[in-house]
C-alpha cells in the first residue's frame, strides 16, 4: 500500500471514529440574563415614542379588515368605520386595557419539566419559524416537505438549548394547504415534548391548535386560562393594517385565554420610515393595537410585544438583518415593552444566502442585541437563513451552538475560596504550569464550555484530519442526532386520540364544513 493510501485510510478510520463521537449538548436549564438591560433610548425618547405612537392610533388610525375585530373595537370605546375598515383609538383606551395586561406569564408543556416562564430577565431561544425552502450541504436548497419538517422537530427535541420547538420551522409544501397545519401539530406534538405554537392563520387553525393542545394535555377549553399551554404569533400588515385572518386567530386563542406575541414587522425604507425612530413610532402603535385586541376579547390575556424592525438594502429593496439598525430597534422595542409591562419577542436573523461568515456574524448581531436587551422570546435562533426563506440545517447547528455560548456567558461568575485558587497559585512554581496542579487536575473534565461545532485542534491536526469547516462539521453533526432519535414517551391513548382528531378534521374541512375564512 502506498503512503498516501495508507494515510487516506487512517483519515477514514478516523471520521468513522469521530462520527460517533457524542454531541456536546448543554442540558436544559432555565436561562437567566443577571446584567442589567442595554437601553439605547433615554427616558425622554421613550415618552416620545408612546405619545408619537398614541396620535397614530388617535388620529391616523389602523385599518381592521377583520368584521369581528371591528365590532369587538366599537364595542370597547373605539371608532370603527365599516365603510373604510379604519379604526381610532383613545389613548385613554389604549391605557385602560393594556393595564390588563399581565407582566408574566408561564406555558405548560407537555413535560412539565420543559414548561416555560415568559418575562423578567428570562431568555427562552425558539426554532425557526415560517420559511417554504429547506436547505443542506448535500442536497442544496429546495422547497420544503413534510419529511424535513419532522427531522427539524427531531432536531429541536436533540438540543435543550432550544427551549420551544414551534410548530412551523418550514412549510411542508407537499401536504394540502388547508390542513398541512393538522399535520405540522401532531409533529410538534409528538416529536417533542416542549412548548409549541399554533398557527393564527384564521381562526380555525388556532382552533385546531387549541382542541389539540388540550387533547395532548388531557384537559378541556374551560380550564386553559389558568394554565396556558399553547401559545401563537401574529404579524400586523404593517404599514398599519391587521389583516382578517390573523385578527381571527389572535381572537380565537385570546377567548380561552392563551398567550399571543403581536409583532409588527417593519422595515425602514419599505414598510415603515427610513428613520428608527419613526419606525419605531409605527411598530409601538401597531402592537398596542393587537395586543388591545386581546384584552377585549378577554381580559387578562397573557400577550407579549414582539419587536421585529430592521431596514431594507436601499439599492435592491431587499430586507436586511442583523445590521446595527436592527440591534438598535430590538433593544428599543424591549423598553417599550418594559413601559408596558409586558415580555418581549424578538429574533436571531441574516440576510445570507449561504451558511458563512456572513450567516454567523449577522446572527451573532441579532442574537447578542436581544440578549442584552432582556429580551423574553428569542424567535428564529436555530436556524434561520436567507432572510428568514430558508430552514437550514446545518446553521441549526451552529445556531444551537450560539445560544450555548451565550447561556454559559450569562452564568455568573462565582467568587469564594476555592474558586480564587490561591493554593494553586502556591503549588505552582514560578515560570511552571497549571496541567498537573492538584486545583486543575480535580476540575479539568468539565471545568470549561464543551462546543458543539467548533474545532480547537492545531492546524496541522485540523489539515490533517480533512480540513473540515464549521458548515461541514455542522453537517456531519444533524445526521448523527437523527440517526440517534429517540422521540418522547406519549400515553398510546392521547397519541390515538390525536389521531383521530386529525382524520376527523381533515374530513371536515376537505367536504366544505369548516369556513376557512374564520
Amino acid at each position: 500500500m502506498s503512503a498516501s493510501a495508507r494515510r487516506r485510510t487512517r483519515r477514514h478510520r478516523r471520521e468513522r471514529r469521530s462520527a460517533s463521537v457524542e454531541v456536546q449538548r448543554l442540558p436544559w436549564r432555565t436561562v437567566r440574563n443577571p446584567h442589567p438591560p442595554t437601553r439605547v433610548l433615554g427616558e425622554d425618547q421613550l415618552e416620545a415614542i408612546h405619545e408619537a405612537s398614541l396620535r397614530v392610533l388617535r388620529d391616523i388610525g389602523m385599518k381592521v379588515l377583520s368584521p369581528k375585530a371591528r365590532a369587538l373595537y366599537a364595542r370597547a370605546g373605539a371608532k370603527a368605520d365599516e365603510d373604510t375598515e379604519m379604526v381610532r383609538f383613545d389613548p385613554e383606551m389604549i391605557a385602560q386595557y393594556m393595564a390588563k395586561a399581565p407582566p408574566s406569564y408561564s406555558v405548560k408543556a407537555r413535560n412539565p419539566a420543559k414548561s416555560l416562564d415568559f418575562g423578567g430577565n428570562v431568555i427562552n431561544f425558539g426554532l425557526v419559524g415560517g420559511p417554504s425552502f429547506v436547505s443542506d450541504l448535500d442536497r442544496g436548497r429546495r422547497a420544503g416537505d413534510y419529511e424535513d419538517f419532522r427531522n427539524f422537530m427531531k432536531l429541536s427535541y436533540s438540543f435543550d438549548i432550544i427551549h420551544f420547538g414551534g410548530s412551523a420551522p418550514l412549510a411542508p409544501l407537499d401536504l394540502p394547504a388547508p390542513t398541512r397545519h393538522l399535520d405540522m401539530y401532531y409533529a410538534a406534538i409528538t416529536l417533542h415534548d416542549k412548548v409549541w405554537g399554533a398557527s393564527l392563520l384564521g381562526g380555525y387553525r388556532a382552533h385546531d391548535a387549541v382542541e389539540m393542545a388540550c387533547i395532548a394535555h388531557g384537559v378541556t377549553r374551560d380550564e386553559l386560562a389558568a394554565q396556558p399551554i399553547v401559545s401563537g404569533n401574529i404579524n400586523t400588515n404593517s404599514p398599519r393594517q391587521l389583516d382578517a385572518n390573523m385578527s381571527d386567530g389572535m381572537i380565537e386563542l385570546a377567548s380561552v385565554g392563551q398567550p399571543v406575541i403581536v409583532t409588527p414587522f417593519t422595515l425602514l425604507g419599505a414598510m415603515a420610515p427610513t428613520t428608527i425612530a419613526g419606525a419605531l413610532t409605527l411598530q409601538n402603535a401597531e402592537a398596542l393595537a393587537g395586543m388591545v385586541l386581546c384584552q377585549i376579547v378577554r381580559p387578562g390575556t397573557p400577550v407579549a410585544y414582539g419587536g421585529f424592525t430592521s431596514n431594507v438594502d436601499m439599492k435592491s429593496g431587499a430586507p436586511a438583518f442583523g445590521t446595527p439598525e436592527y440591534a438598535k430597534a430590538t433593544q428599543a422595542g424591549a423598553q417599550l415593552a418594559r413601559r408596558y409591562r409586558v415580555p418581549y419577542r424578538a429574533s436571531s436573523t441574516n440576510a445570507s444566502n449561504a451558511v458563512d461568515a456572513q450567516a454567523a456574524y449577522e446572527s451573532e448581531m441579532s442574537l447578542w442585541a436581544s440578549v442584552m436587551a432582556h429580551t423574553n422570546i428569542v424567535n428564529h435562533a436555530a436556524g434561520w437563513l436567507e432572510g428568514g426563506l430558508t430552514a437550514s440545517y446545518e446553521k441549526l447547528v451552529i445556531d444551537a451552538e450560539m445560544c450555548q455560548l451565550l447561556a454559559e456567558y450569562l452564568e455568573p461568575v462565582v467568587v469564594d475560596d476555592d474558586t480564587l485558587a490561591v493554593d494553586a497559585i502556591a503549588e505552582v512554581q514560578p515560570g511552571g504550569h497549571f496541567f498537573g496542579a492538584t486545583h486543575t487536575l480535580s476540575r479539568y473534565e468539565d471545568v470549561f464550555y464543551k462546543p458543539i461545532v467548533s474545532d480547537w485542534r492545531n492546524f496541522e491536526t485540523w489539515h490533517e484530519s480533512g480540513a473540515h469547516s464549521a458548515a461541514t462539521r455542522a453537517n456531519a453533526i444533524w445526521k448523527q442526532l437523527l440517526a440517534e432519535y429517540e422521540p418522547p414517551p406519549i400515553d398510546p391513548g392521547v397519541d390515538e386520540a390525536l389521531r383521530e382528531y386529525v382524520a376527523k378534521r381533515k374530513r371536515a374541512i376537505d367536504a366544505g364544513e369548516v369556513p376557512l375564512e374564520q
